[in-house]
Parts: structure tokens; C-alpha cells; sequence
């Protein structure tokens, strides 16, 4: 799976999961503001994540995660860590 193929599942499910406006996901927007996670939000994050890249997830992990382009990141690197598995 390839970073565009990565940006388009995760951009589509932070729409339809998240009701977030699809034009104000950007590489460089702030991923907590612009879709306004609280504390359960990033549980049910966590969930979609894994059903749809299939690797489990560390809640500590988006300590990290500023940026929607941090997020893709993230994913890219720990869905090429499992394929390497």
C-alpha cells in the first residue's frame, strides 16, 4: 500500500466516521482541531485504524500526531513495518 492509496482510505473514513468536511483535510491542518477529537474520538480512531490497515495501535502514539500529514506518516510506516513481517 502506497502513501496515495494510504491518504485516500484515511481521508475517506475520517469523512464518513468522523463527519468531518473533506475540503479542510489537509496535509498541513491540525488533525485534533479540524475534526474536534475529545478523548473518545481517539478510541474510536484507534478502532477504524486498525479495521482498516490491520496493525494494532498505541493510544500513546498520537501523542506524536500534530498534523494530518503526521497521521499519514504514522500509518504509511507502521502498515511497511507489518508488510515487512
Amino acid at each position: 500500500m502506497d502513501i496515495r492509496e494510504i491518504i485516500t482510505v484515511t481521508n475517506k473514513f475520517l469523512v464518513e466516521e468522523f463527519e468531518a468536511n473533506a475540503e479542510s483535510i489537509t496535509p498541513e491542518a491540525n488533525m485534533k482541531s479540524t475534526l474536534d477529537l475529545d478523548s473518545l474520538d481517539y478510541i474510536d480512531m484507534v478502532v477504524v485504524i486498525e479495521d482498516n490497515f490491520g496493525f494494532k495501535v498505541n493510544p500513546e502514539d498520537f501523542q506524536a500526531i500534530i498534523t494530518f500529514q503526521d497521521f499519514y506518516d504514522y500509518v504509511a510506516t507502521r502498515v511497511q513495518q507489518k508488510e515487512l513481517v
